[in-house]
């Protein structure tokens, strides 16, 4: 009676040792062939969404029509529509004005970056935060004080001599915001060609040393009405140079933060065109050379520049509009007041998108979609309520600004904002993104306000 006994005792070991070991090959199976589907997906996601670029690259290398020839004009340059795509729809989410809050949270922000970058000050010479902000005070708001979709017409107008050749002027005063560049003047001489309408000014180191000349300038009384608010936004650096004309300016003043195009345009038009697509919806460009037929650029207020090449900047604008960030005004596309069909569907501009960033997130490792815009941010930080300070400039131009417009810019969350502008901000979650220096798409400050 024992022998048996002892052989199923025997052999229950076994049994359990074959039970485990198929477990085992069947869990190893599962996840093979788990593996090799979930593979087999990421394979036909990512042909699928190559697919749909390549389409689309094909229909955008295509799509400027030339009304002087009459046919469909190539691109100058072949760009990586998945990278430009991607990079445009991103901006149109961040500010461009240059804050307190960014120099907060990026690392070494007040010594580094304030110091070297803005106040071209050596680092020694700045070795605590207070001393930066003693030279900065004056143009460093604490928060954003302009929103994305805050407006929902743009208007960007250049200093082309195109401009001579239209009448546009109503057309431009008739937008919500109008965004003009350096000492280009606005006055009745010129007003059927570019308007008088300023709302915002982009301007040079340079130019910012006569902003007081060009705005307290020769102006009539209506003209006069138009300069009082608008707002001047320096590019580039600033130092303590600028302190005594800003003080004396009843206008808003600000630092411009924008990003750096590889091969497109690098001229103060294309920074123009990024801080409109920080606040507007729809941008219209004025006053850019995008016609065939041009060697130079031309003014329309002064003799041509020398040394400017338009080609690769008009190569880079017919990009933007192919990929339905921008809409190009000019004379030879005059009669596109109205019809827009020559470009790529908004249908197929939004899969494009779609297809770009889902490739992206399949190459950055399966990052988690919920984290929507977020993804792409390097540098993460909080401000709450008690980082306060003025959200437009500094106290020091109160009583130069006591009786001008200049509180009508002075905007925080909500606060006089259109619906969308406010939907906008309850999407993106309180959080306002930066770009960080260079072009990379992943390479974004993120501050969420408490």
């Amino acid at each position: 009676m024992r022998g048996p006994k002892s052989s199923a005792a025997s052999r229950r070991p076994a049994i359990i040792l074959l039970f485990g070991a198929a477990l085992v090959f069947s869990v190893l199976l599962v996840s093979i062939q788990s593996s090799f589907f979930a593979g087999k997906r990421t394979y036909d996601t990512k042909r699928e969404e190559i697919s749909i670029l390549s389409d689309f690259q094909s229909r955008i290398q295509q799509c400027v029509y030339n009304a002087q020839f009459k046919i469909f004009e190539p691109l100058e340059y072949h760009y990586d529509v998945c990278e430009a795509i991607l990079l445009w729809e991103q901006y149109r989410n961040m500010t461009t004005i240059l804050t307190r809050e960014y120099l907060d949270v990026r690392p070494d922000g007040w010594l580094d970056y304030a110091a070297k970058r803005i106040a071209q000050l050596d680092a020694e010479r700045c070795y605590n935060r207070s001393l930066c902000e003693e030279h900065l005070k004056l143009i460093l708001p604490s928060k954003p004080p302009f929103h994305p979709r805050q407006f929902r017409t743009c208007a960007v107008v250049g200093n082309s001599g195109d401009l001579l050749k239209t009448e546009f002027g109503q057309e431009i005063d008739e937008h919500d915001a109008v965004f003009r560049d350096n000492e280009a003047p606005v006055n009745v001489k010129y007003a059927k060609h570019v308007g008088l309408k300023r709302d915002f000014r982009l301007v040079v180191r340079g130019a910012a040393r006569n902003m007081a000349a060009i705005l307290n300038g020769s102006f009539t009384k209506l003209e006069s009405y138009y300069a009082a608010d608008e707002v001047l936004i320096i590019k580039s650096v600033t130092h303590r140079d600028f302190n005594a004309m800003i003080e004396s300016l009843p206008n808003p003043v600000y630092l411009f933060q924008g990003i750096v195009l590889r091969r497109g345009a690098k001229g103060t038009g294309m920074k123009s065109i990024e801080l409109a697509l920080s606040m507007c919806d729809v941008v219209d460009i004025y006053g850019f050379t995008v016609d065939p037929g041009y060697t130079e650029w031309t003014r329309y207020f002064s003799s041509p520049r020398k040394g400017h090449n338009p080609l690769q900047g008009r190569a880079y604008y017919q990009l933007l509009e192919c990929l339905g960030v921008i809409r190009i005004h000019s004379p030879m596309r005059a009669e596109r007041i109205q019809d827009w069909s020559d470009l790529p569907s908004k249908e197929s501009i939004r899969l494009a998108h779609g297809a770009a960033l889902r490739l992206k997130k399949i190459q950055a490792g399966g990052q988690p979609l919920q984290l929507g815009p977020f993804t792409n941010c390097k540098v993460w930080g909080t401000v709450g309520r008690d980082n306060a300070g003025p959200v437009s400039g500094s106290p020091h131009m109160s009583y130069t600004r006591k009786n001008s417009n200049y509180s009508k810019w002075e905007l925080l969350p909500f606060e006089n904002l259109r619906r969308e502008a406010q939907e906008h901000y309850l999407q993106m979650g309180g959080v306002s993104l930066y770009k960080m220096d260079g072009n990379k798409l992943d390479d974004l400050v993120c501050v969420k306000h408490e």
